[in-house]
């Protein structure tokens, strides 16, 4: 579940973002006192998500708001579908609209890629897993999306999970050095993390391999092929991951494969939205 103080925190921040010294639109037009309802309406298909989130922003903007929920959070909706009726302050649901409107089509349309990805490898022993490529600040909201759609987070940041890179290798020297150096960093720290380790090619997972002291080997950009060898010669020792091109015209043949991992950037950085529409009834 994610810390409701992140979620207060980012409606506070959207609502400043967007509201500033007022909705001064509204509060010509429309009387303080005034009660609407308004609908939740999807124009698109795909998988419903934010209903949750939206349901919090509502009741920060009006304690006294009564959202009748029709559809639930991972839901597959079609045209015409109603998600919601909310009730309460007209001026506070206007308020909300947009903040409402940009969260749910963002999560709807990362929720809906991540089912596809998620039906492409029904049955298959392997998981669909995001990235750190957000966007900044809301991630947590991205990755809930991810979720609902039925695949699995990964990192959460560079906090909670090492992960040594090309990057690092290279600026480090090798992938041994790396490893071992990680692991005395995290001894020193007293930190029970787990380690994946990105190779490019066989002769590097040789090396992670008579190096040892990981949890996973991400197999970066390998063709199927090469991917099927570098699973076998793993042989189960650490877990793997397969990482770069993969597509949902493609994902299937990457876990047949074996591997127990498929990461997955495009779930949060090529998603697109699903378009709804909030309209006072």
């Amino acid at each position: 579940m994610i810390d409701e103080q992140t979620i207060e925190k980012f409606i506070v921040d959207a609502l400043a973002e967007d509201v500033g010294s007022g909705d001064h639109t509204s509060n010509a037009c429309i009387a303080p006192d005034s009660i609407s309802t308004a609908r939740l309406l999807v124009k698109d298909v795909g998988v419903i998500a934010g209903v949750e989130l939206s349901k919090r922003i509502f009741q920060h903007v009006d304690p006294e708001a009564k959202i009748d929920i029709r559809i639930q959070d991972g839901a597959d909706v079609d045209m015409g579908n109603e998600v919601f009726f909310v009730t309460g302050n007209t001026r506070a649901l206007l308020k909300a609209e947009r903040l409402v409107l940009n969260t749910m089509q963002r999560m709807s349309g990362i929720a809906t890629l991540s089912s596809r990805f998620a039906v492409e490898i029904e049955g298959l022993p392997v998981q669909i897993l995001d990235t750190r490529k957000t966007t900044p600040l809301i991630r947590f909201m991205e990755k809930w999306a991810v979720k609902i759609g039925g695949c699995t987070n990964y990192r959460n940041g560079l906090y909670d999970w090492i992960m040594i890179k090309d990057n690092h290798v290279d600026a480090c020297g090798s992938h041994s050095m790396a490893i071992a150096n990680v692991q005395a960093y995290l001894k020193s720290h007293d930190l029970d993390l787990g380690i994946t380790v990105e190779v490019r090619n066989l002769v590097e997972l040789h090396e992670v391999l008579n190096t040892g002291g990981i949890t996973r080997i991400m197999l970066d950009n390998f063709e199927i092929p090469l991917l099927k060898e570098a699973v076998d010669t793993i042989q189960g020792r650490f877990e793997t991951e397969a990482s770069g091109g993969i597509t949902l015209s493609n994902v299937r043949c990457y876990a047949e494969t074996g591997v127990d991992f498929i990461s997955v950037g495009a779930l949060t950085h090529s998603s697109g939205t699903l378009d709804l529409s909030l309209k006072v009834v």
